[in-house]
């Protein structure tokens, strides 16, 4: 069976549209159009919801045009619309709720509404066909969770930040340091010059059983670090700030580490055939890391996998593709298809509360 998905992505400040093919069990990305806002919100230092949500109305359906484009298809090759209905920014979700409803009522094209976070944790098998059940680390610019995925629509949190997500902290720091944004690039940059050991910053939560993380202490460290310096030498220089995000980024990948850890260790114990952990979302971008991810599944006899930068981020194939699962599932919304702001993955427990400049924790 060869089935073609149509997926459209707007939860927060990239608008995206792709065509992902399944055949013999296999996906094959055909086109992945993402079209970037970030010129858009740089002078705001975050996302504007209400201008990112007039950006992505402006944008669907050039995006889409341009990935059937690219493609070589037209709408008449589709066998389905999948599109984000959450979470995300409301605004921006809703844009493309709408754009996924007007092509499905004008063409007869069955609709699939997509879990943002599954797009991302469903990554793996899209890229590497990783089979159920394996353990993700999703962790994002709006989202940071350890999640045991055991099917398309099955996945059990073993826990997640309670505040801020490491994406949200690393664009905070940024900031902070007067670094251009997107954070996380440019954090990772000016820490490889830098000497991780330099200040003494916390490690959130590590005192604490189970997995749960928070990293708005360890912003909050950063800050009073970078006025205590200015205060003593009147500013900082170009070492000081590598140093800052150097230790910064370490803080982070140690805790990111040790909750995996615990996280494989209840994962261990369903005996998996093929034990593997998988990490995807913006921050999984950092090689720092991966690396150090990777040394942990080394050490514990797991398979590592991690998507392709370019899946890394917000994009429309991995919408198109989760839509696919759900679709050869019999998942099937009609055009009262709602747009949802929270939408926790694991529907047996209660979401992670609170949200960030780059949307609602689910």
């Amino acid at each position: 069976m060869t089935l073609t998905v149509l997926g459209v992505e707007s939860s927060c400040d990239d608008t995206g549209a792709a065509l992902v093919r399944l055949a013999n069990g296999r996906a094959e990305i055909l086109s992945n159009i993402v079209a970037d806002q970030s010129e858009l919100h740089a002078p705001f230092g975050g996302v504007v919801p209400e201008l990112a949500a007039r950006a992505h109305a402006e944008k669907l359906d050039l995006c889409v045009a341009e990935a059937l484009a690219q493609s070589g298809l037209t709408l008449a090759d589709v066998d389905a619309i999948a599109v984000t209905a959450g979470p995300g920014l409301i605004g921006g979700v809703m844009s493309g709720v709408m754009c996924a409803k007007g092509l499905s009522a004008a063409t007869g094209l069955p609709l699939v509404g997509v879990n943002h976070l599954a797009g991302h944790a469903l990554t793996p098998r899209l890229t590497d066909q990783l089979a159920f059940p394996y353990l993700m680390l999703l962790v994002s610019g709006g989202h940071c969770q350890l999640l045991i995925a055991e099917g398309p629509e099955d996945f059990t949190r073993l826990g997640g930040t309670i505040d801020d997500a490491p994406g949200e902290a690393f664009d905070k720091t940024a900031r902070l340091l007067g670094l251009p944004q997107p954070g996380g690039p440019s954090v990772e940059k000016e820490a490889r010059d830098g000497n991780a050991a330099r200040f003494a910053f916390p490690r959130p939560l590590l005192d604490r059983p189970g997995c749960d993380m928070s990293f708005s202490g360890l912003k909050t460290a950063l800050l009073r670090q970078r006025d205590k310096l200015v205060a003593d030498q009147e500013g900082l220089t170009r070492q000081d700030r590598a140093d800052l995000c150097a230790g910064f980024q370490a803080a982070v990948s140690d805790v990111l580490r040790e909750k995996t850890r615990r996280a494989i260790e209840t994962y261990l114990e369903q005996d998996p055939k093929t034990p593997a952990l998988a990490v995807a979302g913006g921050v999984a971008a950092n090689q720092s890391m991966r690396a150090a991810l990777q040394a942990l599944c080394d050490e514990m006899g797991l398979r590592f996998t991690a998507p392709p930068l370019a899946l890394c981020t917000d994009n429309a194939a991995m919408i198109a593709y989760a839509g696919a699962e759900r679709f050869l599932a019999g998942a099937r919304d009609g055009l009262d298809l709602s747009a949802r702001p929270r939408w926790p993955l694991d529907q047996a427990n209660a979401g992670i509360l609170g949200g960030g400049r780059k949307g609602p924790k689910a």
